[in-house]
């Protein structure tokens, strides 16, 4: 498989990047690295610097590569920012978005894998969150996010785009070659070892929650089983429909050409975590087990908007790519994201390709 990975540069593409380099396909990564890191990108994939919205390098690249599935991982992610600024969030997420969709149908690439997030659902009713629950985003990047789902739904009914939406929470964790490395750092893991480095400190918003020890739970996922449920997905849209047995019978298949396995029509979602969630209190115990010390923080009051719960079903991704988290556990998670720092104390600065 040929392989356009949008994004590929940053922590959830790198690592996805090196799943599908270790699986033998041809990869080439398009990143601004506005964000992302060039030594980020595995050996084995070529890296092409450039914006989704440069038309003429999207659909050039496509035709020139002869791809044939996209990982579309390029997106902004900054909650705050996205409330600060839309007006950056919809010109790089849907803009961009639905300008990469226009140059795979003229090149004539009709497979997209898109990595959206669990925020689409906003803060739903239902625990775990399966994924008929009502999409209800609170903030700008969730919305964008939805409105490109969207895109994709109504692509696949005109244009015969086959695509997958991977929504989930917390990505956490590292491979041994590439880890988490933001500016600024909002994600919990990574702002609990910084602590534990004496980087900076570290705040645990509200103990009065209606859960087992008052904190905030949430959906955790390794990035390295995400990447298995990017590969997943990719192969899920090469795949057709299987018949059945009177299907089968007869020449001619009822079902439409761009048909996903086990969805109506060409798009299809599917959420990715951990089915059960960890709190914010258990996050930093264990870490302080990963680390050997105690880890010191603060206690404040609630943030405004934060539900005692999120977590996400993973029934679908069981049923329909035959996805599991095979690294689940908060110790695995956390202790590979401190072997990443200890490895790298200066992040990717300094680092080259290759390194």
């Amino acid at each position: 498989m040929r392989v356009l990975v949008t994004g590929g540069a940053g922590y959830v593409g790198s690592v996805s990047v090196e799943r599908l380099v270790q699986a033998g396909h041809h990869v080439v990564v398009l990143d601004s690295l506005v964000t992302g890191h060039a030594a980020a990108v595995a050996d084995g994939a070529r890296l092409v610097r450039g914006s989704l919205r440069d038309r003429p390098l999207v659909e050039g690249l496509l035709r020139d590569e002869r791809i044939d599935a996209v990982l579309h991982c390029a997106a902004r992610s900054l909650v705050g920012q996205s409330v600060a600024d839309p007006a950056l969030y919809y010109a790089e997420n849907v803009v961009g978005g639905t300008g990469l969709l226009d140059a795979m149908l003229a090149a004539g690439v009709r497979r997209l894998v898109f990595s959206s997030t669990a925020a689409v659902y906003g803060a739903p009713d239902r625990v775990p969150i399966p994924e008929d629950a009502p999409l209800d985003p609170i903030n700008p990047y969730g919305e964008t996010k939805r409105a490109f789902e969207g895109a994709l739904r109504w692509y696949g009914a005109a244009y015969g785009l086959r695509s997958v939406a991977l929504r989930y929470f917390n990505v956490a964790g590292a491979s041994v070659r590439n880890g988490e490395q933001h500016e600024p750092e909002t994600h919990l893991i990574p702002n609990v070892l910084a602590a534990a480095l004496g980087r900076r400190g570290l705040t645990v918003f509200g103990t009065d929650y209606p859960t087992p020890d008052g904190t905030c739970i949430r959906d955790y996922i390794h990035v390295e089983d995400l990447a298995d449920g990017h590969l997943a997905a990719l192969e899920l849209t090469g795949r057709a429909e299987p018949a059945t047995a009177d299907e089968a019978a007869v020449p001619a298949r009822s079902t439409g050409p761009n048909d996903l396995p086990g969805a109506e029509g060409g798009f299809t979602a599917c959420n990715l975590g951990s089915g059960s969630g960890f709190s914010v209190l258990e996050v930093i115990r264990a870490a302080e087990a990963v680390v050997g010390r105690a880890i010191p923080h603060d206690v404040g009051p609630r943030r405004p908007g934060d539900p005692p719960v999120l977590v996400a079903s993973n029934e679908r991704a069981r049923e329909l790519l035959g996805w599991t988290p095979r690294r689940g556990t908060l110790g695995e998670m956390i202790g590979s994201a401190w072997r990443w720092l200890q490895a790298h104390p200066g992040g990717y600065a300094g680092e080259t390709r290759g390194g």
